[in-house]
């Protein structure tokens, strides 16, 4: 069965390398950090290696400002804040687990995206007519380490 051609005659398929290279230009990693390990020179638990998921072309956006998260009724915590992002990537891109990890290695428009990390908070939005893989972010970094 073949996917008629809409009027315009722009299919998905046609628009989908214009999106991966006119909207992600940036460079993005998706990893999952490695299980506690325990350094036998110190006696601690150390963070063990991270597993890359994904490297390549990728694009961050914000969803919006910050919001606040209720946590007991009636009482905003400043320090929950939300901060809500989305990850756009090749459709033929790894599914994100929740709680996998995401940064910007390299950004070629704004550099405030480097040295910043954000948390999957679900899996990659599925869709019936997708040019890009879409995925929830929440970011993590809380400073900017000057």
């Amino acid at each position: 069965m073949s996917t008629p051609t809409p009027a315009e005659g722009l299919t998905l398929a046609a628009v989908a390398p214009i999106v991966e290279t006119r909207i992600l230009v940036d460079t993005v990693q998706i990893f999952r950090p490695g299980p506690l390990i325990l350094d036998p020179g110190s006696g601690e638990y150390v963070q063990g290696p991270e597993t890359i998921v994904y490297e390549g072309s990728g694009a961050i956006f914000s969803a919006g400002g910050p919001g606040l998260v209720l946590s007991l009724e009636g009482q905003a915590y400043a320090d929950d804040t939300r901060n809500r992002y989305r990850l756009l990537t090749p459709l033929d891109v790894p599914l994100a687990s929740r709680e996998d990890k995401v940064r910007v290695t390299v950004a070629t428009q704004d550099p405030g995206l480097l040295n910043r990390t954000w948390r999957v908070l679900d899996i990659s939005d599925a869709n019936s007519l997708a040019v890009v893989r879409t995925t929830w972010l929440d970011e993590l970094t809380q400073s900017t380490g000057e």
